[in-house]
């Protein structure tokens, strides 16, 4: 049976603050086994002209019954068919972080292909380009053993601390992160011929992470192409001065993407 719109809403994105003025959408998606509260309260944060969707995935948090999605495809389909009416209604910009840049980027193209809807802005963040050398080449993670995926997670500075000091939680932990994983190492597209999209792109990276291809992303667009490299490693975005750099400058170019949406 299907649920009707506002229930379907719900099920798929956190929105901690309503805002019907906004000038535009932040739509965020989560990083490898992630949920949608540490986005969902930027919407607390950010000026009242941005209101901010955060996705939720099947397998956790109010979803946790429902199965792991198994392809990129999934993902695309269920957010765009959610998300589509309201991303006619007023500039929307996405958001996403390691897992959540390539999310991103299919969501985008998708809309951009089928519906031809373009985002006044995308920020991608700690990710490779889908299509680049770097990422292709990437070794398959989502089949290790749990130690070993566990080791390999250790090295990348890509757990926090207190999950690893929790067993517990970090076996509850384990299997959407792996699922997730799974989904990005059979996700494959080729590099575009030539630009889809014409809007603004800013990549973010953490300076002390593993070195990423954030120059193939410039072959997305023809718009500007922005580089954004701040302290840290993988996680440097849940450090609270790194956030306020990324908020300051979402609000700064969404509060002016009005202008060059009209």
């Amino acid at each position: 049976m299907e649920l009707p719109a506002s229930n379907r809403m719900e099920k798929v994105i956190n929105c901690f603050k309503k805002r019907p003025d906004a000038v535009a959408r932040l739509i965020c998606f989560p990083w490898a086994g992630g949920g949608s509260i540490h986005y969902a309260r930027w919407g607390n944060v950010l000026s009242s002209s941005v209101e901010v969707f955060a996705v939720k995935l099947p397998g956790r948090e109010s979803r946790a019954k429902e199965p792991f999605f198994q392809s990129m495809q999934q993902i695309v389909d269920e957010v765009i068919g959610v998300l589509l009416p309201m991303l006619k209604e007023k500039p929307f910009a996405l958001f996403g972080h390691s897992f959540g840049a390539f999310t991103s980027f299919a969501v985008a193209d998708a809309l951009k292909k089928l519906h031809n809807l373009e985002p006044v802005h995308i920020f991608l963040s700690g990710a490779s380009a889908p299509y680049s050398e770097t990422r292709i080449t990437a070794p398959k993670r989502s089949e290790l053993s749990d130690d070993d995926f566990l080791k390999w997670l250790i090295s990348i500075g890509g757990t926090p601390p207190e999950l690893l000091a929790n067993p517990e939680v970090l076996k509850l932990f384990l299997p959407a992160l792996k699922a997730d994983l799974h989904v990005v190492e059979n996700y494959r597209c080729n590099k575009p011929d030539h630009p889809f999209l014409s809007c603004p792109v800013t990549c973010f990276d953490g300076k002390d992470d593993i070195p990423h291809d954030l120059q193939a992303w410039k072959d997305i667009t023809s718009g500007d192409f922005t580089v954004r490299m701040l302290d840290g490693s993988h996680f440097y975005l849940k450090e609270s001065g790194n956030e306020k750099i990324i908020l300051d400058y979402v609000t700064k170019h969404l509060e002016t993407s009005e202008m060059d949406y009209l």
